[in-house]
């Protein structure tokens, strides 16, 4: 597929994971139109639209599905701040898996990050109350149900207040400001992909 294309993009707060708002309502909000100008790709899963981080966006439909499948069990790497400090019991359950509308999650592995790691400003910034700590959870899954890390959280009694997604199996935010996208190079790519469709990149 030599004219394909997969990019990298560090989606900011407030901006929905497609290309159009099928909202009917007269307020405008931001998609990845506003920001990705290349034609006919398609955003392998979804972000939702008060979560920040790392999307990855292809034409090649094959690539599309074998990411969003769960059978494939790509990882993908989260930075959640929570309300208040969690206990070894919630961490605890949160690595087993955790009931949600019916459904069990999968094992994950979860583990609080011994500072706040650097991230650009929020706007908006999360509301603080005062005399309530936070905590900074790095939790990674390998199945994307919808908004699955904030249910998990609030089922365990610690409510997410930021979101952000920093990896995708080997493929990180670095480099990258929210906003900003760049192509995979081909070792990046050659890595997502099966033995038998392996793509070097000219």
């Amino acid at each position: 597929m030599s004219d394909r294309r997969d990019i990298l993009f560090y989606k900011p707060y407030g901006v929905l994971s497609q290309f159009t708002d099928n909202d009917a309502s007269e307020v405008q909000r931001q998609t990845l139109k506003n920001y990705i100008t290349v034609p006919g790709v398609y955003p392998v899963g979804r972000l939702d639209w008060d979560s920040e981080g790392l999307m990855l966006l292809t034409n090649d439909g094959r690539l599309q599905h074998r990411l969003s499948n769960p059978i494939f069990e790509h990882p993908r790497t989260y930075w959640v701040q929570v309300e208040r400090i969690p206990d070894v019991a919630a961490l605890q359950r949160l690595q087993l898996g955790v009931k949600i509308q019916n459904y069990q999650t999968r094992p994950a592995q979860v583990q609080i990050l011994p500072t706040e790691p650097l991230l650009p400003p929020r706007e908006p910034p999360i509301r603080f109350r005062q005399n309530v700590p936070t905590a900074w959870l790095e939790l990674t899954l390998t199945e994307g149900k919808n908004r699955q890390v904030r249910r998990m959280t609030a089922a365990v009694g610690f409510p997410t207040l930021r979101l952000v997604r920093v990896a995708i199996a080997h493929l990180s935010l670095d480099g990258l400001q929210p906003g900003e996208w760049r192509d995979l190079t081909a070792t990046e790519l050659n890595l997502l992909l099966p033995k038998s469709a392996k793509y070097e990149r000219r």
